[in-house]
């Protein structure tokens, strides 16, 4: 009974802890728009680390194609070195056909001026900056951004910040510098929160260092059970034999007293017929 749950336990065990999750898509540097020919490197992470899951886009050329058809692979990174206006459009993370995390879109343009904001969803409480970013050089000519169509407001440093967002703040944003240009417009997607959960992810740390101790956490999850189910399993089997050591003893004196009784009755009756 006892052998016959010990696989039971270690497959749980593996379940458990090495079980598949969602992944989050990373965007370097941190926008949905940019200008033509800037660097651009994307990667799936779990839990601050690889997740070693398919990189995949849809654009108006390609569908579903992975990393290697359109960029170049650097571990687990997805690289562009010169985006063009044709790399617009949806990128997510797929693990077994199925999309596995966050799903965005990339806005790559050759206007003069786009709208730097969040490529991720954003978490209700957090404060969002968006920034009117021009290719040509700086200049003191303020932004006007609008929302949805409507007017936000103009600010002569060209960033906007919202305080502590909520889903009244969803919606899709794009910014006006005159006599430069208007920026495409960008989906700002704005997400709850539970108690107690963080409102701003980290930066993912270092991966090799994750990598080792998520497989020390593994390797301790699966195998404790294991020696602590075969301590048990010795247990038993001294407890066993010891009771088998004990009933032979009982036994053994049993037929030294049975002997012992015999040879008793042996001499009284010689002692008689003499």
């Amino acid at each position: 009974m006892e052998r016959s749950r010990l696989p039971l336990l270690l497959c749980l065990s593996v379940a458990l802890c090495c079980r598949p999750s969602a992944a989050h898509l990373s965007v370097r540097p941190v926008s949905s728009q940019f200008f033509s020919g800037t660097p651009v490197s994307l990667s799936c992470w779990d839990n601050g680390a690889p997740s070693g899951q398919t990189l995949r886009r849809n654009t108006s050329l390609d569908v579903r194609t992975p990393c290697d058809h359109w960029g170049q692979t650097h571990v687990s990174f997805c690289v562009f070195s010169f985006t063009v206006p044709l790399d617009s459009g949806v990128y997510w993370c797929e693990s077994r056909d199925e999309v596995a995390g966050d799903v965005i879109n990339i806005t790559v343009t050759d206007a003069p001026v786009i709208l730097q904001s969040p490529a991720l969803p954003v978490t209700e409480g957090q404060n969002v900056t968006l920034t009117c970013k021009t290719k040509a050089p700086p200049s003191d000519l303020p932004a006007t951004f609008y929302k949805d169509g409507s007017l936000v407001g103009t600010e002569p440093t060209r960033h906007m910040t919202i305080q502590r967002v909520s889903k009244s703040n969803e919606g899709t944003y794009r910014c006006d510098i005159s006599g430069m240009g208007e920026s495409p417009s960008s989906w700002i997607r704005v997400t709850g929160y539970s108690p107690g959960e963080p409102t701003a992810r980290p930066p993912p740390p270092d991966s090799t260092h994750m990598q080792l101790l998520f497989r020390l956490i593994c390797h301790l999850v699966v195998f404790c059970p294991y020696c602590i189910s075969t301590a048990l399993l010795v247990l038993l089997y001294q407890h066993r034999a010891r009771g088998g050591n004990r009933s032979v003893s009982m036994a053994t004196d049993s037929t030294n007293q049975a002997e012992k009784g015999l040879a008793a009755e042996y001499d009284v009756g010689t002692v008689g017929v003499s």
